[in-house]
């Protein structure tokens, strides 16, 4: 975020996240990831106030350079400015990061039956009410947005976790933060995917009951994995595709990829191809990698 003085003069650089969405989809679990970055945080501002803080924090006696407001319907007739306000913001040079949240319906109903919370849009009513009504006033808002997270499949760590290496990371600021997920396709495909690989085709080790215990980061099971030859025919032509896409992904100012690779259970063959992709991804300039593996604690 930039500003200007009244005498036109260049104002202090400022980063600021406005971080907005769904009820229960996890605002305090993603505010608290931006505070335990150094960030400087308020929750549950008015839009309009957005504004004036943000002018405040432009001036060098401030001492801020980092913040992060969530701004949502909680605020009522105030957040309807919200829309406005960030119209107003960009034009004037101020150039907030807005990070949108969202969860499905039924994720949103179980999260609010849990912690027996009332809808902000539906204080009397029903919650399904109330998750309709947001959705409506919020749609607009997401189509703005400059980052979207579903959370349905993430636990509150999860998420702080993937707005830490994935927004916040210092090193790797300019670079292509790549995500080397692995899942089980019995336990359904991730949500957030950019790219899908399905590895049901290779070797599988749950079928040797000294290899079923183990995972994909077992040298047992990665031998018995890749024997053959034909993971070896999959990585030959995997690798030449993601040599070629990635960097045209660093070309287009794309900062964000998750690269997911299923197989029945995601606990050997996936862990395996994964480890495989995750090296060769490492030595692209201009990525930043890691591994992620939903599902290869379960039964």
């Amino acid at each position: 975020m930039t500003a200007t003085d009244q005498e036109g003069r260049a104002a202090q650089q400022v980063e600021l996240y406005l971080i907005t969405g769904y009820s229960g989809a996890g605002k305090t679990e993603a505010i608290a990831a931006f505070e335990d970055s150094g960030f400087f945080c308020v929750d549950n501002l008015p839009p309009r106030l957005i504004r004036a803080l943000g002018e405040l924090f432009a001036h060098e006696g401030s001492g801020v350079r980092r913040a992060a407001v969530v701004s949502d319907v909680r605020g009522g007739k105030y957040f309807e400015e919200f829309d406005a306000v960030l119209t107003e913001l960009r034009a004037e040079g101020l150039n907030p990061t807005v990070l949108f949240l969202e969860a499905d319906d039924e994720v949103l109903l179980r999260r609010f039956s849990a912690t027996r919370r009332r809808h902000p849009m539906a204080p009397e009513g029903r919650v399904a009410d109330g998750i309709r009504a947001e959705r409506a006033v919020l749609e607009p808002l997401r189509e703005r947005a400059d980052v979207v997270i579903n959370t349905s499949e993430l636990t509150g760590a999860g998420l702080r976790r993937k707005i830490a290496t994935e927004l916040l990371a210092p090193d790797t600021v300019g670079k292509l933060s790549v995500t080397v997920l692995t899942f089980g396709f019995k336990h359904g495909p991730p949500r957030d995917a950019d790219l899908v690989f399905d590895v049901r085709f290779l070797p599988n080790p749950h079928y040797h009951e000294e290899l079923r215990p183990l995972t994909g980061l077992d040298e047992r099971v990665i031998d018995y994995v890749e024997a053959g030859g034909v993971a070896q025919e999959f990585y030959d032509r995997l690798f030449p595709l993601l040599d070629y896409l990635l960097p045209a992904y660093v070309g287009e100012g794309k900062t964000h990829l998750t690269i997911a690779v299923g197989c029945t259970g995601g606990r050997h063959r996936s862990v395996t191809v994964a480890g495989r992709i995750a090296q060769h991804v490492a030595a692209i300039p201009d990525v930043a990698v890691q591994i992620v593996h939903r599902d290869v604690e379960l039964e």
